[in-house]
């Protein structure tokens, strides 16, 4: 997530009463995780495990719980609690805004573009030309949406990412702060469930075709030309490449990359990254040939016992 102007190390240290370690000048532009900072960012990390990789990532400024040195070129805030204080700064840079009624004045809505009733567009939302939102569908804030856009009843983009910490009292939310982002000549059947990125955006590519009751996780970025049948669950930070099919009830958990041009059979479980223009079938899923000749060794199985038997 970008801010809509640039902060220095001082003016972000202020807003969390966090202490900073580098030049009070020092420029920041925006804050993202970890998988998609860039230059100018703020990471936040809080445990050892990871200090190291967001020390060293292309983040310019590291939000930690632990003084440790200073990279050259970055600067630090040391806060108690960084996860919070990255709650905090969401919070300031992308509030909350009530909508008075059920389209906000602050969106954007294409030429030719028809959106039936009972449907809610957020603040910030652009819609492109010649699309169809039917009834009850629910855009929220900063979802962007491009021309030739089918979106079927009951669907919602832009929902909160499923992103918790493990508290002493409980589970601590990390609050949503990024986007929904469909490109051109999409289709997303009813009922599905498409969750904004935590900071960056969660991206359907041109000509996707997602059927009914499909959830698509925080982050996610789903290629072009892809289709994906009802009922399949993909978790967040999952990388589909274009030309990928997925059929009905497929899982996938996350932090994988689907590669392009590959086939996943109904009810497969992905749990690794896969390889380009594969089958993949099973869970957890394997490649559809090598699991076929798994099948074809279980069945014998009974004719070997009973050879074995006969034999002694």
């Amino acid at each position: 997530m970008k801010f809509p102007q640039e902060h220095t190390l001082k003016q972000i240290a202020t807003i969390i009463s966090a202490r900073m370690v580098g030049d009070p000048s020092f420029p920041i532009t925006g804050m993202n995780e970890i998988h998609v900072v860039t230059s100018g960012d703020i990471v936040f990390v809080d445990h050892p495990k990871y200090y190291e990789k967001a020390l060293n990532s292309a983040a310019s400024v590291i939000l930690i719980n632990k003084e440790v040195p200073c990279p050259q070129g970055k600067a630090l805030l040391i806060s108690e609690d960084p996860f919070s204080d990255f709650n905090k700064l969401t919070d300031y840079f992308r509030p909350f805004e009530a909508v008075s009624g059920p389209i906000a004045e602050t969106s954007e809505i294409g030429k030719d573009t028809i959106v039936r009733p009972n449907t809610f567009i957020g603040h910030h939302v652009k819609i492109g030309e010649n699309c169809i939102i039917h009834s009850n569908v629910s855009i929220y804030d900063h979802t962007i949406i491009g021309d030739n856009v089918i979106i079927h009843s009951g669907t919602v983009l832009g929902s909160d990412a499923f992103y918790f910490q493990a508290r002493p009292a409980g589970f601590d939310k990390l609050k949503s702060g990024g986007r929904v982002v469909i490109d051109h000549h999409v289709e997303i059947g009813a009922n599905c469930t498409i969750d904004r990125g935590v900071s960056g955006d969660t991206f359907i590519g041109a000509g996707t075709k997602l059927d009914n009751l499909i959830q698509v996780g925080h982050d996610t970025i789903i290629g072009r030309n892809c289709l994906i049948a009802s009922q399949v669950g993909i978790a967040g930070a999952v990388v589909i490449e274009d030309n990928v099919t997925v059929w009905g009830q497929v899982g996938m958990r996350s932090g994988i990359t689907v590669k392009k041009g590959g086939v996943m059979m109904g009810k497969a479980g992905i749990t690794k990254s896969t390889k380009e223009n594969t089958i993949y079938t099973g869970n957890p899923a394997m490649e559809a040939r090598l699991k076929l000749k798994e099948y074809a060794a279980v069945r014998k199985l009974p004719e070997i016992i009973e050879k074995l038997n006969n034999s002694r």
